[in-house]
């Protein structure tokens, strides 16, 4: 392992983001509060509580989980698009560094910035509502793994787009309107049995719930499916990843 390699791009990419770090934590925490404001106050008038919780505490996995999948992805798609973008992806390629140390650089920067923004998050909505984490373990986990995950899943984006419109498809087209419907300000039990079948088809459904358990100990899915779902396109991202540098897909081109 070339920890120093791995320190190297880790270090880059942290700067980067310390650069515009007012930028980078301001604009989240602003958006938060708005949702708690628009959703806390005006819905939560009305829809008192959900499965025995206060509707403004409710909400607050799945604004953390909205902020996680949209952060982590786009950190890790401009992280490595930038390289490729500037042509010093081939720099990377040619040095003494393998492709598990050039992912594990980018994608644990990635993942560190939007754990650290998830973090900060809760501590903002914990000046809203009261917070209560029935397993620190388990969120801790849920919080990592989704970070970590979609991190991945980002670093395919930045490898897959050919230009910086493409880097914004999926995170706003795809990711959050299912973030949306994935039960971030309702439980899914609320709906009629024909859409709570169609909802459980969408894979963030599973990482909310979870991760909402976590907290409350209610769920939408059983908590294992939830972790098993995550694990489950962990491992899909990184066959992918592994087949984009086996490949040479769009790095060595």
């Amino acid at each position: 392992m070339n920890f120093e390699a791995v320190r190297a791009i880790y270090g880059f990419e942290m700067a980067r983001w310390g650069r515009t770090l007012m930028q980078s934590i301001l604009s989240p925490v602003l958006s938060t509060s708005l949702y708690f404001i628009v959703f806390g106050a005006a819905i939560g008038s009305r829809i008192t509580q959900i499965d025995g919780v206060p509707y403004g505490a409710f909400i607050v996995p799945g604004l953390v989980m909205l902020m996680l999948l949209t952060e982590s992805t786009s950190n890790a798609s401009f992280g490595i698009y930038f390289p490729r973008f500037a042509g010093t992806i081939y720099e990377l390629l040619s040095a003494p560094i393998s492709p598990f140390e050039i992912v594990l650089g980018y994608v644990g920067a990635a993942a560190t910035k939007s754990v650290i923004l998830g973090l900060i998050i809760l501590a903002t909505a914990s000046l809203f509502v009261p917070l209560r984490i029935a397993h620190p373990f388990w969120m801790v986990s849920f919080l990592v793994l989704t970070a970590v995950t979609f991190s991945l899943f980002g670093f395919i984006i930045g490898i897959w787009a050919d230009g910086f419109e493409k880097l914004q498809i999926i995170p706003m087209l795809v990711l959050m309107p299912l973030t949306f419907l994935g039960g971030t300000f309702y439980s899914i039990n609320m709906l009629p049995p024909f859409w709570q079948t169609v909802t459980l088809f969408n894979p963030i459904v599973y990482l909310i719930s979870g991760f909402r358990w976590s907290f409350y100990e209610v769920s939408d899915v059983h908590v294992g499916v939830s972790l098993a779902m995550t694990l489950a396109f962990l491992s899909v991202c990184l066959v992918i990843v592994w087949w984009i540098f086996k490949t040479g897909y769009r790095i060595k081109a």
